[in-house]
């Protein structure tokens, strides 16, 4: 690969950089920061176009790339030190846990192209989904009604409803407990 090669002019920022920019400061001293509480966390992220549900509680150091391209349900939970780095649209559903530390990764490079191109895709999460911590949710996976990624897990595929996965890549481990229905 080439990285003089790059072209960043394939990414959509969504907004103008001074907007960017303004994100960044209120993001560092509100949202990342150390400053207990949730209730500022989620306005600042609403205030910059993310939609979010009720009941949502957003904990330090949590970090979004783009509000504008989040949308969570109610009722979620979102852990310490949680990245969601969406240079593509992230949906969390409700009623779901994303533990400390996890990353959510809507961005990739092509390793086949000489100029390291930039690959993005969308991160869906249905409700009742549990993101434990240190697990990584790569570009274009679609994370199951129900499903839980155990600690340190990493999905590069889709994860299917009310199944249990972990390890690197994520595997199915078992169906989860209470599940609703079979596949």
């Amino acid at each position: 690969m080439r990285l003089d090669l790059f072209d960043k002019s394939s990414l959509d920022r969504g907004r103008p950089a001074w907007c960017e920019a303004l994100w960044l400061l209120g993001q560092a001293l509100f949202v990342s920061s150390w400053i207990p509480g949730s209730v500022h966390r989620v306005g600042l992220l609403r205030a910059f176009g993310a939609r979010i549900g009720s009941g949502v509680v957003i904990k330090p150091r949590a970090r979004v790339k783009f509000p504008w391209r989040l949308t969570i349900g109610n009722n979620v939970w979102i852990g310490e030190g949680v990245w969601i780095d969406n240079l593509a649209d992230v949906s969390i559903g409700d009623h779901c846990c994303i533990s400390q530390g996890a990353y959510l990764c809507t961005g990739n490079h092509d390793w086949d192209s000489p100029s390291f191109k930039l690959v993005v895709g969308a991160i869906t999460v249905g409700d009742q989904v549990w993101i434990c911590a240190r697990a990584v949710v790569g570009p274009g996976v679609s994370v199951g009604t129900g499903s839980v990624l155990t600690v340190g897990g990493v999905a590069v595929e889709d994860l299917k409803p009310w199944w249990v996965y972990g390890g690197v890549p994520a595997q199915e481990l078992k169906r989860r407990s209470g599940s609703p229905v079979a596949d």
